[in-house]
């Protein structure tokens, strides 16, 4: 794998970021790069993505459920919609997303919940998924 990926954390970390936000997500972030926000990039690929998504404990189809999870709780959302989208490219499924949000509804509330059956179908709407 590291033949084609490259062997360092950040070079796996971009591999792994790209197959679960998709190209183009990927693609935009990185052409706003700036002498800002390039060490918080750089953060991202390198932290996040190469180090925690690259690990073996958990398959990038449980990492997006438990994500869109902690999304919901902690209100962020921008970030769950990314991530609502990104979990198709994990092979989640719609009554996957369902089920996390209903469990969540139990969890972090009904206006979590709600928000995100909101988000969820606008994602969904956007991709085709209807």
């Amino acid at each position: 794998m590291d033949f084609f990926v490259g062997d360092t954390v950040f070079e796996k970390g971009m591999h792994v970021r790209r197959s679960v936000l998709g190209e183009e997500h990927v693609n935009k972030a990185n052409a706003k790069i700036n002498e800002f926000n390039g060490d918080f990039q750089n953060f991202i690929s390198h932290y996040a993505w190469g180090e925690i998504w690259t690990r073996p404990g958990l398959s990038k189809h449980n990492r997006s459920l438990i994500t869109i999870a902690m999304l919901i709780a902690l209100n962020r959302g921008a970030e769950l919609k990314m991530h609502i989208k990104a979990a198709f490219n994990n092979g989640v499924s719609k009554d996957e997303i369902k089920e996390v949000i209903m469990q969540s509804a139990l969890y972090c509330g009904l206006p979590a919940a709600n928000e995100a059956i909101q988000t969820a179908e606008e994602v969904f709407r956007e991709l085709g998924k209807n």
